[in-house]
C-alpha cells in the first residue's frame, strides 16, 4: 500500500475540532488507515487578509484505494463538514484536505494533481510534512529538508496542542 500524505486546514467553526474529525473519518475510509499526524500549526491565510488565520497538519494515511477513489473520499468528508466550494480561491473554509503525495506517483489528471502543485512553496505545509517524514524525498528528487531550509518562515507557529492522539 502506498503511503499517502494529505494536507489539511481549516480557519471556520472550531479549526482545531475541524481536523480531529477529519482525522476520524479519514481513519473510517474503507481500505484506509492514519498512520501518523503532525502538530498543529498556525499559519496566516494565503488568500485575503480579511479570515482568520488557519490551524494546518499533515496525516501520513496508508491506503489500498486508487488516488481518484481516495480524492473522492476526501471530499466527501469535506462536504460533511460544512465546505462550500467557492469561485473565491484561498478564502476561509471549514475544511480543506489535500492530497501532496501519493507514494512515488507523479499524477496529472483534469481533478487531481500530485505531487500537490503548490506544496513546496508553503510553509504550513513543509513544516508539519517535515515533521512526520523529515528524510522524505519527493519524486522530482528534492527533499523535504532541503525544503524546510530555504522555505520563508512566514509567521508559522507550532500550536500547543495536538490532534490525533487517539488514532
Amino acid at each position: 500500500m502506498p503511503l499517502v500524505y494529505i494536507g489539511m486546514g481549516s480557519n471556520l467553526s472550531e479549526p482545531a475540532l475541524q481536523l480531529q474529525d477529519a482525522l476520524t473519518a479519514m481513519n473510517n475510509i474503507h481500505q484506509t488507515s492514519v498512520v501518523q499526524v503532525s502538530s498543529c500549526y498556525g499559519s496566516k491565510p494565503m488568500g485575503p487578509a480579511e479570515q482568520p488565520d488557519y490551524v494546518n497538519a499533515v496525516a501520513a494515511l496508508e491506503t489500498s484505494l486508487s488516488s481518484m477513489a481516495l480524492l473522492q473520499a476526501l471530499q466527501k468528508i469535506e462536504l460533511q463538514q460544512g465546505r462550500v466550494r467557492k469561485k473565491e480561491r484561498w478564502g476561509p473554509r471549514t475544511l480543506d484536505l489535500d492530497i501532496l503525495l501519493y507514494g512515488m506517483e507523479i499524477i496529472n489528471e483534469p481533478d487531481l494533481v500530485v505531487p500537490h502543485y503548490g506544496m513546496k512553496q508553503r510553509e504550513f505545509v513543509i513544516h508539519p510534512l517535515f515533521e512526520v517524514a523529515p528524510d522524505l524525498t519527493l519524486p522530482c528528487g528534492t527533499s523535504v529538508a532541503a525544503l524546510l531550509k530555504c522555505i520563508p518562515h512566514n509567521g508559522i507557529k507550532r500550536l500547543p496542542y495536538k490532534i490525533g492522539n487517539h488514532i
